[in-house]
């Protein structure tokens, strides 16, 4: 399988195990149609291996860890089960590492599919397939996607409440040793309407926000969740580009464009000056500003989320010089992320810092497997003057 491909399932019951060449911790979530848990009984793992047609097993770390699903036990609410993986050494990321996932029919081991995830990197936790109803019947998606923030990061986007580790004030009595944790700590089961207790805003580069407290200001490497209360919140945004020259009274010719990127990377089209509108019109680009001076956005692109083939889940948005000015000759440039239908800015980033080079991947959009999109702030500096140039560098970002 491929990432975002998807099997009808021929066995009633499935097993998913996850192998790889360090130990995995494998866990399963039972999620209802808003992509959340009903409560912490619905996150199976080691310390809770069993729950409404999910059970774990642990392969004692000579075999993989096991996530099966029977379908006909699974409650009528329950839509799909993700099931991820984490490195079991704290700290090890899936850098070097191929996890690999088979499907499997649990009655007779019969192999129904198999999947390993492309080009990881730094990702420290995975949701590596989804078993989901369809039309009535049930199938089998590979995903593939990471999170660096562990399977705490997991748990907590899919509504788990996850206990943050306290410094011990005190020794624990001798007669009640205290349990080994598991990586995310599953609290007390709590009512299904319950929401974890809100966090410090994430530090650059780590965590996930959302748009529930209305306008996001991003730094670098940080990423925010375009749903509001939990809803899909846009169908349709406007990306506006700006900057101002470095020095008074010279121009600045920079050029705007996306990128849009298939489930492996690969790159499907290219929305500039050159070719204003691409992929049937879902995407549309202002045309060229040859200065950059006035108030306001320099260049826009639109984006009809909606439209967009299914094909395309990452967009990268960049500015390069095709004249060759250096962005040192540069000032405030800035990306924001406006919704089209109420002209509300939602989200904004503020390049801080210069390179002397020609390009800068300035955000992607990402389409994550629910189908919502992520926003993450990039900021990162190329050697390039065209778009075909920041091709190569668009993907490597996503």
């Amino acid at each position: 399988m491929t990432p975002g491909s998807n099997i009808s399932l021929s066995a009633a019951r499935v097993t998913v195990d996850v192998a790889a060449p360090v130990r995995l911790d494998v866990s399963g979530l039972l999620l209802t149609a808003d992509g959340k848990v009903r409560s912490d009984d619905d996150f199976i793992f080691y310390n809770q291996p069993t729950g409404p047609g999910v059970t774990y097993r642990s392969g004692g770390g000579s075999a993989p860890d096991t996530v099966t699903v029977d379908t006909a036990a699974v409650p009528p609410d329950i839509e799909k089960i993700v099931v991820t993986a984490s490195p079991d050494a704290a700290g090890r990321t899936f850098q070097g590492v191929e996890p690999t996932a088979t499907i499997r029919n649990a009655d007779d081991g019969a192999v129904l599919a198999t999947f390993t995830p492309p080009q990881l990197g730094t990702e420290t936790a995975l949701v590596v397939v989804e078993v989901y109803r369809r039309g009535g019947a049930w199938k089998a998606r590979a995903v593939g996607q990471g999170y660096a923030d562990g399977l705490a990061g997991i748990a907590t986007d899919f509504g788990v409440t996850v206990e943050e580790p306290t410094p011990a004030t005190t020794p624990a009595p001798a007669a009640t040793p205290a349990p080994v944790a598991p990586a995310a700590q599953v609290a007390p089961p709590a009512p299904a309407a319950s929401v974890p207790a809100p966090s410090a805003a994430p530090a650059p580069g780590a965590g996930k926000i959302n748009l529930d407290k209305g306008r996001v200001s991003l730094e670098k490497r940080q990423t925010v969740s375009l749903v509001k209360d939990g809803r899909p919140l846009l169908s349709q945004v406007r990306m506006g580009l700006g900057w101002e020259p470095a020095f008074r009274g010279r121009d600045i010719d920079l050029d705007a464009s996306v990128i849009a990127y298939g489930p492996q990377r690969d790159h499907i089209d290219s929305c500039y000056f050159g070719k204003l509108t691409i992929l049937n019109g879902s995407v549309k680009h202002s045309g060229d500003n040859l200065t950059g001076e006035g108030g306001g956005d320099d260049e826009v692109i639109v984006v009809d989320l909606g439209r967009l083939p299914q094909e395309v889940s990452g967009l990268v948005f960049t500015v390069n010089s095709f004249s060759g000015q250096k962005f040192t000759e540069v000032a405030k440039a800035y990306c924001r992320l406006v919704d089209a239908a109420t002209d509300e800015e939602l989200v904004r980033f503020d390049l801080t810092g210069a390179e002397p080079r020609t390009g800068v991947l300035m955000a992607k959009l990402v389409r994550q497997f629910s189908g919502e999109w992520d926003m993450t702030a990039l900021g990162d500096f190329v050697k390039a003057r065209t778009v075909r140039n920041m091709v190569d560098p668009g993907a490597n970002a996503l």
